[in-house]
């Protein structure tokens, strides 16, 4: 059986078609279209075209980000009241037809409407690519205060709308008046021959309705009778002709009706352009609120696009739409986001695991994470997604089997596939390429071989390619070539239900024979599956993807582990920074008073000295005055070389408690103990602890310490609050203990512990640290339970106080 394929526009068409509808992006569209106002915008978000250019898909994201933060902004959102879809009554105006008055007053309700709408949105600063779309937009007042003028509610001709309209409808409400005196007249006069007194109407004509055998009493015509036939409806011979005048003046009525209809209908087509342009606007204002509003409700965020194709992937808690619908109206919260993160130098991802595992889901989600961010809306997930603007996102997901076609499964998996290669060769650019079960449908060696011959030649044609499969082989081409990685969704065994968490870096294992055997399979069979498989091939790459499983657990929890500690480091990198500053501060202050007093006390002394000077000149000085003039001299020089006395730095005896300054960075702290000989003491510096030489520090005065005196120290005196600091000695690690494990060790250290105790027990699934804190919150002897500072751990790591 062979198959040919002959490729035109309209297959081109096809191929893309087909990629949206595996990828199910219509009920995308059908979800978005849910969040439009008017049923024109209803028909945009499903049928609208995706952007051909990065520079389309950025203005429709702007767009959607510019009315958005408007919608939010105004009470009750943004209105689109009196809108209409004007395009059948243009059609009839473009070709010279007359429009009733109810589409034309619809006309001059979406005019005013418009400039309502332009006058709110319009705003160059706040929101330039909206009011781009306004700047020339024409709302043509007057054509709308004409047809305003001209109609009433409900698009009734008004009276006012001319002359002689008025003019003839005063006269035929008068020629009316008349007819309805006169036969009134003639029921009270032939009240005994008739059936009723009502005026009845007749093929337009009024009648009065006699009794049968009575209407020769009176000349008329008769128009109708009963069905029993006791009563004939006869109009008066004295009316008919006050009646054919009626129909003339309506007659005159309805050709000046028309002759006004057909006169604005004829304004309408002459600015049909501008009228056209002002409904594509509004249609692009209006389709940028549904995506706005739609985006909302997925609590998406904008989405970086790159114009390079070699860029990243980054896409962080995607929560796939489509689930988030169900589980809305379905009143559920079951959805599980998934994380990509594929660097420039990735080309294929290989996606293992159980079936029924959310392999295809995961494909999905990035598929439609590309569609979505080429459309303008915003992305269901956190941080800043980014990734590469896709020109083409080609898929080949489900069961392409048709018996009309005469196709297999593998046949219809392969037909999809070879169109996707013409595709990429037709399309050049970006391209994103999603496989599901890629060589599936014939026999395990062949069906590897094509998957791998097809992925090798993807990596070279497309930015990247993502298939999911459960050919072991597969997994292996990530350590033959850089250009591939493996993925898999993780399965519990023990619940034999999947958790559907994508992990990057680890093949999965399929569990086959073990899900089976849980779900109750016979055991026989069991038994004999597994003799048919080769055991020590089986284990061994079972047990190598076990241990990078536990391998990412490891690194995970390090790498929380260093998160923690760098913050830690960055908060103490800053406090030992600002206390250096206000340190500098503080001595630049006191340096500046010292100079300032040491200078006033040179003025004051200079003042004094030239005093006696005169004293001494003067010619009336005694000897008594040149004796006292010494004395003072002397007392002046005595105070000043006792000022100036360099101070013993060797007297002072530095204690447990006392504050000290680091020589080596000039930084101050308070000393907590020292070694046994005295010689080297430990300084608390912030959270900053250091061990030094009794030589590295001074008194805040400047002192050094007495280095012939051993300084003795009694416990006692380590102040209270140093149990405060985590050491080595008062933290205690837990993680991977069981909670009655955990108490055990914990107990242990509670009995030769003072102060605060500080219980690292990570944060994971919680189970560890909420047993933890409900035995610990049953203790007699413990004060209380808090997380520790995020420097120390955060709600990774727990502080026990006992009490005193």
């Amino acid at each position: 059986m062979g198959f040919e394929i002959n490729y035109d526009d309209s297959e081109k068409t096809q191929i893309v078609l087909e990629s949206l509808n595996l990828l199910e992006w219509p009920t995308i569209c059908r979800h978005l279209s849910t969040f439009a106002i008017t049923q024109q915008g209803r028909k945009r978000c499903i049928n609208f075209d995706l952007p051909v250019d990065i520079s389309l898909s950025q203005e429709l994201l702007c767009q959607t980000l510019e009315i958005g933060s408007l919608d939010v902004a105004l009470d009750g959102g943004i209105s689109f009241q009196g809108i209409h879809d004007l395009e059948d009554i243009l059609l009839i105006c473009s070709k010279g037809g007359v429009a009733t008055g109810e589409d034309l007053l619809k006309v001059a309700e979406t005019l005013r409407a418009a400039r309502k709408l332009r006058k709110l949105i319009f705003d160059q600063l706040e929101r330039p690519r909206l009011s781009e779309l306004l700047l020339d937009l024409a709302t043509l007042p007057d054509l709308q205060k004409l047809l305003e003028f001209g109609l009433d509610e409900g698009g009734r001709i008004a009276d006012r709308a001319s002359t002689k309209l008025s003019e003839l409808r005063r006269h035929r409400n008068a020629v009316r008046l008349q007819r309805k005196d006169i036969l009134q007249n003639i029921i009270q006069k032939y009240s005994g021959l008739l059936q009723d007194n009502i005026i009845s109407e007749r093929y337009g004509r009024p009648v009065l309705a006699f009794k049968a055998g009575t209407s020769d009493q009176i000349k008329g015509i008769v128009h109708d009778s009963s069905a029993s036939g006791n009563t004939v409806y006869v109009e008066p011979q004295v009316v008919i002709s006050i009646g054919n005048r009626l129909s003339k003046i309506d007659s005159e009525i309805s050709a000046e009706e028309k002759r006004l209809l057909a006169n604005w209908s004829k304004e309408v087509g002459i600015n049909l352009n501008a009228i056209a342009h002002l409904g594509e606007i509004l249609l692009q204002i209006e389709f940028a609120l549904a995506r706005a509003r739609y985006s909302k409700w997925l609590n998406g965020v904008p989405v970086i696009l790159d114009e390079e194709e070699n860029t990243l992937f980054e896409i962080k808690d995607f929560r796939h739409p489509l689930l988030l619908w169900n589980d809305f109206h379905e009143k559920k919260n079951t959805v599980i986001p998934t994380s990509f993160d594929v660097p420039p130098d990735l080309k294929v991802v290989a996606i293992t695991g159980p079936n029924t595992g959310g392999k295809t889901v995961a494909l999905k989600s990035i598929g439609l994470a590309a569609l979505m961010a080429k459309s303008g809306l915003l992305l269901p997930c956190t941080g800043s997604p980014r990734l590469p603007w896709c020109k083409n996102i080609l898929a080949d997901i489900g069961d392409e089997q048709s018996l009309q076609q005469n196709l297999s499964t593998f046949s219809g998996h392969i037909l999809r596939i070879s169109r996707i290669l013409k595709a990429i060769e037709l399309f050049p650019g970006t391209t994103l390429v999603l496989l599901d079960e890629v060589g599936a449908g014939t026999d395990p060696s062949e069906g590897t071989a094509l998957a791998m011959a097809l992925l090798k030649i993807m990596a070279d044609r497309a930015r990247l390619t993502i298939a999911t499969t459960h050919f072991g082989e597969l997994k292996a081409l990530k350590y033959s070539d850089a250009r591939f990685e493996n993925a898999s969704v993780s399965f519990d065994s023990e619940t034999i239900k999947p958790t559907f968490h994508l992990q990057w870096g680890i093949p999965g294992r399929s569990n086959a024979i073990e899900i089976s055997k849980r779900l109750g399979l016979d055991a026989e069979v069991i038994r004999s599956a597994q003799e048919f498989i080769n055991p020590a091939n089986v284990d061994n790459v079972n047990q190598v993807i076990k241990g990078l499983e536990k391998q990412r657990e490891r690194q995970q929890s390090a790498a929380e582990e260093a998160a923690a500690l760098l913050a830690k480091t960055e908060l103490l990198h800053e406090e030992l920074l600002d206390n250096w500053h206000i340190q500098r501060q503080q001595s630049e202050e006191f340096n500046e008073q010292a100079r300032f007093k040491l200078e006033s006390s040179i003025r004051e002394g200079q003042k004094e000295v030239r005093h006696l000077i005169q004293r001494l000149r003067d010619q009336n000085a005694s000897g008594e005055t040149a004796r006292i003039a010494g004395q003072r001299l002397r007392q002046m020089e005595k105070a000043n070389k006792s000022d100036k006395r360099i101070t013993d730095l060797h007297g002072w005896s530095p204690k447990i408690g006392d504050k000290v300054r680091l020589s080596s960075i000039g930084k101050a702290g308070e000393i907590i103990s020292f070694s046994d000989d005295g010689m080297q003491l430990t300084v608390l510096c912030g959270v900053f602890r250091s061990t030094l030489n009794l030589t590295e520090v001074e008194s805040l005065d400047g002192q050094k310490a007495e280095l012939n005196k051993v300084v003795k120290v009694k416990t006692s005196q380590v102040r209270k609050n140093f149990s405060l600091v985590r050491t080595k000695k008062n933290t205690l690690d837990v993680r991977g203990l069981r909670v009655h494990e955990a108490e055990g060790v914990i107990e242990e250290k509670l009995r030769n512990c003072s102060g605060a105790l500080w219980i690292i027990h990570g944060i994971g699934s919680g189970k560890l640290k909420k047993g933890l804190r409900k035995w610990l919150d049953s203790l007699s002897y413990i004060e209380k339970v808090a997380d520790a500072e995020p420097h120390d751990g955060g709600p990774g790591c727990s502080v026990i106080w006992m009490v005193d």
